[in-house]
């Protein structure tokens, strides 16, 4: 399928067509969604299919996870009408910010940072990635988040895209 090209008939989950197959071996488990975010309707098909679930959710800020969570979080940002934090690798922010260990897919111990001044207690938070492989690099980004006394209400990320994952406010 052309990357560009958009089909007359959009069906649920028309893009997943766009991604690409592992081709890394049995380490690497996921498709590669970064020919979908190429098409402009793909991605905005992607982006509402993934938030259909919320639609009743009170969400303040949309936080993306460094860096692929970067592209699908500013997307779900900028279609919700609501700014973007980037929880970014430890290292890359020059402002003050707060640091939380995890441990990434490949079992390396790692560090993410988040800025300061934009959280704080009773801002509703959903945090986007591209994907969720064993889980740790997400929750460090939902301890970072409730650190700062924000609650997560929501989660969602794009492992083939339909899919999301709903947590309850706490």
């Amino acid at each position: 399928m052309d990357a560009l090209a958009v089909p007359q008939d959009r069906g649920k989950g028309w893009y997943i067509s766009l991604m690409a197959p592992n081709t890394k071996g049995p380490t690497f488990a996921w498709l590669d969604p970064s020919r979908l975010y190429c098409n402009s309707q793909a991605l905005s098909d992607c982006v509402k299919d993934l938030l259909k679930p919320f639609q009743n959710e009170s969400i303040d800020i949309v936080a993306g996870i460094d860096a692929m969570g970067f592209i699908l979080g500013s997307a779900v940002a900028t279609t919700l009408g609501k700014g973007f934090l980037a929880i970014r690798k430890a290292g890359h922010l020059c402002v003050e910010t707060q640091t939380q260990d995890y441990s990434d897919y490949s079992g390396r111990e790692k560090l993410m940072e988040v800025r300061l001044d934009v959280l704080r207690p009773g801002l509703r938070v959903l945090i986007v990635d591209q994907w969720i492989e064993t889980g740790g690099t997400m929750k460090a980004a939902i301890q970072l988040v409730e650190k700062q006394g924000a609650t997560v209400v929501v989660i969602t990320y794009a492992p083939i895209c339909t899919m999301a994952t709903k947590i309850k406010p706490t």
